[in-house]
C-alpha cells in the first residue's frame, strides 16, 4: 500500500496539450516583443534621419585675401580724340567724292562736291531781283532829292515831299533784303563743297556718285563721312570707389593691348568726373595717350595701368558663392553656431570665375559655395566635412 502511494500520478493527454499551448504562447510573446522593439528602433532611426536631413548640408570656403599691389590695373576702351559725322548743309546730287575710308586728310581739304542746280537757279534769280530793286532804289533816290529841292522852293507841299522820301526809304529796305537773300543763297551754294573740319582719318563713307543728298541730320538722312582724329587717343576707364582717391590729374599711366604684347604706351590723366557713379560705384577717368605711329586703334579693348601703390587688402570670392536678392548681391556666411548669416556685399571687378568684393565681407569668414535660393538668414546648417574652411 505504501509503494502505491509514492508513485506520481499518471500524466494525462490534457496536461501535455496545456503545456504545449503555454510554450507556443511564450514563443509568440517573445517574437512579438522583438517585432515591436525592432519597429520602435526603426521609427526612432527614421525620425533621426528625417531630423538630420531637415538641416541642409553646405560646403564652405574662406575668401582669398589678395596681397597689396604696386600698381592699379583696370580694363579700358580706346576712343578717338575727336570724332565727327559730316552731313550736307544743302540739297543736290553727289558730283564726285575725293576721299575714301582710311584716307588721311588735313583740315580744310576737299572731301566731295555736290551738284545743286536748284540752288544755282535760285541764286541767279535772287541776283536779278537785287538788280531790279537796286535800279528802283536809284530812281527813288533821284526823285527824293528832286522833290526835296522843290519843297525848299515852295513848289510842292510837305506831304508830297514826305511821300517821295518814304518811297526811297522803302526801296533801300527792299535792296537790303535782296542782298541778304543773295548772301544766304551764296552761303548755301558754298556748301556744295564738303571740306574736312579738322585733320584726321576717314573711317566711313556712306555716299556714291549720283546719290541724292538731303540737307540736315534728322530723319533717315545718312552722314556723308565719318572723320576721326587718332593722335592722341582718349582712354576711358572706370576706377573703383576704393581707388578713386588715388587718381590725380597729370598722373602717369600706360596702356597695354593684346595685339602688341610686351609693349607699353604711356600717357597721363587729363581729367576725371570728380564724382562716384551710384550705379557702378566707380569714377570715370580719362587718360590721353599719344599715338603718332597709329599703332593703337580706336574702339580697341586695353588694360590701363596706374603706377600707384595699392595699400588696401582686396578680397575675391568665386562667382558661384553669390546670392542675388532684391536688396542686392549677398553671400551666406556660416558662424561658429552653424547658422547662416546673409551679408550684402559691394562688388568690384569681375575676373570671370572670381569677383572682387569691395565691402561687406572680411577675410577669414566661412562663406557657402553654391548656396540654395531657399537659404534664409538664421537657418541652421551642417558644414560638409572635408570641404570646410
Amino acid at each position: 500500500m505504501s509503494n502505491l502511494a509514492q508513485q506520481p500520478p499518471p500524466v494525462t493527454r490534457t496536461s501535455h496539450r496545456t503545456r504545449g499551448a503555454v510554450i507556443v504562447l511564450l514563443v509568440l510573446l517573445v517574437a512579438g516583443g522583438f517585432s515591436v522593439r525592432r519597429r520602435l528602433f526603426e521609427r526612432k532611426a527614421l525620425a533621426q534621419e528625417t531630423e538630420r536631413l531637415a538641416v541642409p548640408t553646405v560646403s564652405v570656403i574662406q575668401p582669398n585675401a589678395q596681397p597689396a599691389q604696386e600698381e592699379l590695373t583696370l580694363p579700358a576702351q580706346l576712343q578717338a580724340y575727336v570724332e565727327s559725322s559730316i552731313y550736307s548743309r544743302t540739297n543736290g546730287y553727289l558730283l564726285h567724292w575725293n576721299k575714301d575710308i582710311g584716307s588721311h586728310v588735313k583740315k580744310g581739304e576737299l572731301l566731295a562736291e555736290i551738284d545743286t542746280p536748284e540752288i544755282d537757279q535760285e541764286l541767279s534769280q535772287a541776283k536779278a531781283a537785287r538788280q531790279q530793286i537796286a535800279a528802283q532804289n536809284e530812281l527813288a533816290k533821284t526823285s527824293a532829292e528832286r522833290w526835296t529841292s522843290l519843297r525848299k522852293a515852295g513848289a510842292i507841299s510837305q506831304q508830297d515831299a514826305d511821300q517821295t522820301t518814304n518811297q526811297y526809304a522803302q526801296t533801300q529796305a527792299n535792296l537790303a533784303a535782296a542782298e541778304a537773300n543773295v548772301r544766304r543763297l551764296e552761303q548755301l551754294e558754298s556748301f556744295k563743297h564738303i571740306y574736312a573740319p579738322f585733320s584726321g582719318v576717314i573711317t566711313r563713307r556712306n555716299i556714291d556718285v549720283g546719290a541724292l543728298i538731303t540737307a540736315g541730320s534728322a530723319g533717315q538722312t545718312k552722314e556723308l563721312f565719318d572723320l576721326a582724329q587718332f593722335d592722341p587717343l582718349r582712354v576711358y576707364v572706370n576706377v573703383p570707389q576704393s581707388d578713386a582717391g588715388l587718381i590725380r590729374r597729370g598722373m602717369r599711366a600706360y596702356v597695354e593691348v593684346r595685339e602688341a604684347p610686351g609693349q607699353k604706351f604711356y600717357g597721363a590723366v587729363v581729367r576725371t568726373a570728380d564724382a562716384i557713379d551710384p550705379a557702378t560705384r566707380t569714377m570715370l577717368t580719362e587718360v590721353d595717350v599719344p599715338n603718332h605711329d597709329g599703332r593703337l586703334l580706336p574702339g580697341s579693348y586695353a588694360q590701363l595701368h596706374f603706377a600707384v601703390p595699392i595699400q588696401t587688402t582686396r578680397i575675391s570670392i568665386p562667382v558661384n558663392a553669390l546670392l542675388f536678392r532684391p536688396e542686392g548681391p549677398s553671400v551666406a556666411v556660416v558662424g561658429t553656431d552653424q547658422k547662416v548669416r546673409l551679408k550684402t556685399v559691394v562688388l568690384g571687378r569681375d575676373f570671370g570665375n572670381t569677383v572682387e568684393i569691395l565691402g561687406g565681407l572680411t577675410a577669414g569668414e566661412n562663406i557657402v559655395v553654391n548656396p540654395a535660393d531657399s537659404l534664409e538668414d538664421g537657418q541652421q546648417v551642417r558644414v560638409k566635412t572635408g570641404n570646410g574652411a
